[in-house]
């Protein structure tokens, strides 16, 4: 059968594939263009798999809110140009309405699900978007958050995910921005482990320039260092960050109540990739 321009031209626009792929899909396949595009996706997951051992620290972090139920999602891929790649994007985008769709208890839940709008589960919806895009991709984290969610996301880099009791689109987007700016690790003192307050004060007891103090004076010292460092990691009690005369507390008081607050800073943790963009250049020609 003779394979044409508009049959590869169609297969390409249906799989993403590369006009060699394409046309040699067909080729095998007697121009049989269902048949062509499970050739395809058959190759493309084996060559997913391969792609599966390379770092991936680069990526989005993304949202979605829908009624009472907010979702964040951090997708990673290899490289930040990829992760400008409009396709990329919308993965990342629907990820998140499944994950505020489905509930899942975690990523391998969330993989392991069907997706609504067309019946494919989510891991191979992924392992397509490896062969088409050549990178591995990795869901690594998310969170839900049930009640009154709002959300932030700056760059696709830093999100945050904030819960409060009340509706207050203005404030609850100032916090937002404010949490993203400052990064706080707990809403206020009463969410402060005792033992990170006991770790801090060990460290501030040994530090050097209080050897020579005596102990007295030393433990109220340190007990005042240690009410500013917690006061420094509690976003109630942090100056607001477009007006620093006023703690994020007396912003919203009479206001709203903030219940709870994730701030996902991507890749954080990850081992980042070294290789130079020749170096990727030259692996990608040699077909690695």
């Amino acid at each position: 059968m003779t394979i044409t321009a508009a049959m590869v031209k169609e297969l390409r626009e249906k799989t993403g594939a590369g006009i060699l792929d394409a046309k040699k899909a067909l080729v095998e396949n007697d121009g049989d263009m269902e048949k062509a595009m499970e050739f395809l996706r058959q190759k493309g997951i084996a060559s997913a798999e391969k792609k599966m051992g390379r770092i991936a620290a680069e990526g989005l972090v993304g949202s979605y809110i829908e009624g009472n139920v907010g979702a964040m999602i951090e997708v990673n891929c290899e490289t930040d140009f990829v992760a400008k790649n409009e396709e990329f994007k919308e993965l990342v985008s629907n990820l998140a309405k499944q994950v505020v769709a489905i509930k899942p208890a975690n990523v391998e839940e969330l993989l392991a699900s069907t997706c609504a709008k067309c019946g494919k589960k989510i891991e191979d919806i992924v392992k397509e978007k490896v062969a088409t895009i050549g990178e591995k991709i990795t869901v690594r984290r998310f969170v839900i958050v049930e009640g009154n969610p709002a959300t932030y996301i700056h760059n696709g880099k830093i999100g945050v995910l904030l819960n409060t009791d009340k509706a207050d689109e203005a404030l609850e987007k100032d916090i937002c921005l404010h949490i993203a700016s400052n990064a706080p690790e707990f809403v206020s003192r009463e969410e402060i482990p005792q033992s990170v307050i006991d770790e801090e004060t060990r460290i501030e007891m040994g530090k050097e320039d209080l050897a020579k103090k005596p102990e007295n004076i030393r433990a109220k010292i340190v007990e005042g260092r240690i009410n500013k460092l917690m006061a420094s990691r509690c976003l109630l009690e942090q100056p607001f960050v477009k007006n620093p005369d006023e703690t994020v507390a007396q912003l919203i008081e009479g206001k709203l109540q903030i219940k709870s607050f994730v701030r996902y800073v991507l890749g954080e943790g990850l081992e980042k990739r070294q290789d130079n963009f020749a170096e990727e250049v030259a692996s990608q020609m040699a077909g690695k």
